[in-house]
C-alpha cells in the first residue's frame, strides 16, 4: 500500500482498527497514552512512538480514535495540525459533539488539512471480523481519498456530505437509539422473569423473530444473561454520548423525553457502582426497580 498512516489512541476500538490497517498492508506509525497497548501493532511490524507530534508525516494522514471531545481538541494541537500541513487529512472517527467537529475542520483549514469525520459503528469483534458500518462527513476530495483505507475495515461506507459535524449527528443518532433499545430490553425481559419465564427464552424467540437484527441479537445475549464483562464500551462513555446527544437537539429544539431517561439509567448505573461495566448494564436498572 502506498498510504503511509499515522494512528493515534489504542483503546478498545482502536487497536483492532489499527491492527486491520496494519495487516491490509499499510505502513503505521502509532501512538498512545499507555506505550504498552501498541505492543501488539509493534509485533505486527507498526512503528510505535513517544509523542503525536513526532507520528505526523507532512501531508500524510491521521486517523484519531479518542475518547472525547476534550481529548481530540487537546491532542490535535495548532502545532501538531501545522506539521500536518497541506494536503494532509486528520481522519476523526471518535463520537464528539457535531459542533466540535465543524469548530475542528475550520482550525484545520487554517493549515490547509482537510478533517474528516468517520465515526464507526462497530463492537471491537465486529472490527476484527470486518462487520461495522462508518459514516463520513467533510472536504469532499479527502473523503474519497480516505474510503479506499476504510474499506479494509468495514463492510458499509455511508456518505453523509460536506458537512464536517453531520456524521457525529447520525452517530449520535445511533448511539441514542442502541441505548434505547438496551432499555427496552431491559424492560422487557424483566417482566417476562418476573412471570417465569426465562430471560433466555424470550431472547432467543424474539431475536429470531420480530428483532432479528444484529443490535437485539448482539446487544439482546448481554442482556439476557445479564454478563456485562469484557468490557467493549464503558458506561461513562455512554452517558457521555447521551449528554451529546441531548446538547446536539437542544441546539436545534428537539424535545428528546426518552434520551432524558436514559441519561438517567447512566447516571444511576455509574452511582451504584458499574462505572467500569460494558454500557449494556444500563438494562440492569430495569431489574433493580423491580426487585430483582
Amino acid at each position: 500500500m502506498s498510504e503511509k498512516i499515522t494512528f493515534l489512541g489504542l483503546g478498545n476500538l482502536g487497536t483492532p482498527i489499527a491492527e486491520s490497517l496494519v495487516k491490509a498492508g499499510f505502513e503505521l506509525t502509532v501512538w498512545n497514552r499507555t506505550k504498552s497497548k501498541a505492543d501488539s501493532l509493534a509485533a505486527l511490524g507498526a512503528k510505535v512512538v513517544e509523542d503525536p507530534l513526532e507520528a505526523i508525516t507532512p501531508g500524510g494522514i491521521v486517523f484519531s480514535v479518542l475518547a472525547d471531545d476534550a481529548a481530540l481538541e487537546e491532542i490535535f494541537s495548532l502545532e501538531l495540525i501545522e506539521k500536518l500541513g497541506e494536503g494532509g487529512i486528520h481522519v476523526s472517527m471518535s463520537t464528539i459533539a457535531p459542533e466540535t467537529a465543524r469548530q475542528l475542520a475550520k482550525i484545520h483549514s487554517w493549515s490547509k488539512v482537510h478533517y474528516v469525520a468517520a465515526p464507526i459503528f462497530a463492537r471491537p469483534e465486529a472490527v476484527v471480523a470486518k462487520v461495522g458500518n462508518i459514516c463520513v462527513s467533510g472536504n469532499p476530495e479527502a473523503r474519497e481519498r480516505v474510503k479506499p483505507i476504510l474499506q479494509t475495515f468495514v463492510r458499509g461506507i455511508y456518505d453523509f456530505g460536506d458537512d464536517p459535524g453531520a456524521a457525529n449527528v447520525v452517530k449520535l443518532a445511533g448511539n441514542f437509539m442502541i441505548a434505547a433499545s438496551l432499555e427496552m430490553m431491559g424492560e422487557a425481559f424483566t417482566m417476562a422473569e418476573k412471570n417465569g419465564i426465562s430471560r433466555q427464552s424470550i431472547y432467543e424467540m424474539l431475536t429470531q423473530t420480530l428483532f432479528a437484527a444484529p443490535i437485539f441479537q448482539n446487544y439482546g445475549k448481554i442482556v439476557a444473561q445479564q454478563v456485562y464483562e469484557p468490557v467493549a464500551f464503558r458506561l461513562p462513555l455512554g452517558l457521555k454520548d447521551i449528554n451529546l446527544t441531548l446538547k446536539t437537539a437542544l441546539d436545534v429544539h428537539v424535545p428528546m423525553p426518552m434520551a432524558d431517561l436514559i441519561r438517567n439509567r447512566f447516571i444511576s448505573a455509574i452511582a451504584k457502582g458499574r462505572d467500569n461495566l460494558d454500557w449494556g448494564a444500563l438494562a440492569q436498572g430495569a431489574s433493580d426497580d423491580a426487585g430483582l
